[in-house]
């Protein structure tokens, strides 16, 4: 059986937790489609098409995964796709109420679509995007936080 699965953000930016749970996911699943999230009621602080190239230079080394983007629902978008499995991290409590939300929604907008949640690891439960985007354009160290192969781009775009 060859087994595609969605893992579905904004990653803005992608940060190590982020890479955890995608590595953690390739290891399980055949290939992992990394759906970076178009969502025009907001504005991000990165560009679609940066935070698809910093996801891309950060799974570079994993040759199952792939970097889209989309608009709209993702139930419809994985109907569309043939994807039946999405995968999302979870760091608290907190999130799991908000994915539970979510992935119940899903289920009745797509009946064949699955959710499987992975807890992130312990060095990443605190972690998000936008503590990452906070410290870094206020100058603080983010090098812990974000993949090193993109930390430089991070760092310029957050102190602009």
């Amino acid at each position: 059986m060859n087994k595609t699965v969605i893992c579905p953000g904004s990653f803005d930016p992608v940060t190590l937790g982020h890479l955890d749970i995608i590595t953690r996911a390739s290891g399980m699943f055949d290939k992992v489609i990394v759906a970076v999230l178009v969502n025009s009621g907001k504005t991000p602080t990165f560009t679609t098409e940066e935070r698809i190239q910093l996801l891309n230079d950060a799974v570079s080394g994993l040759p199952n995964v792939e970097i889209v983007s989309f608009k709209g629902l993702l139930a419809e978008y994985c109907k569309q796709s043939g994807i039946d499995t999405i995968v999302k991290g979870l760091r608290a409590v907190s999130d799991f109420e908000y994915e539970f939300q979510m992935a119940i929604a899903n289920k009745k907008l797509n009946p064949n679509l699955e959710t499987i949640f992975l807890t992130a690891d312990s060095d990443s439960t605190f972690l998000s995007s936008s503590m990452v985007r906070e410290i870094g354009s206020m100058g603080g160290d983010i090098s812990n936080f974000v993949p090193a192969c993109v930390h430089d781009r991070i760092v310029s775009k957050l102190r602009k």
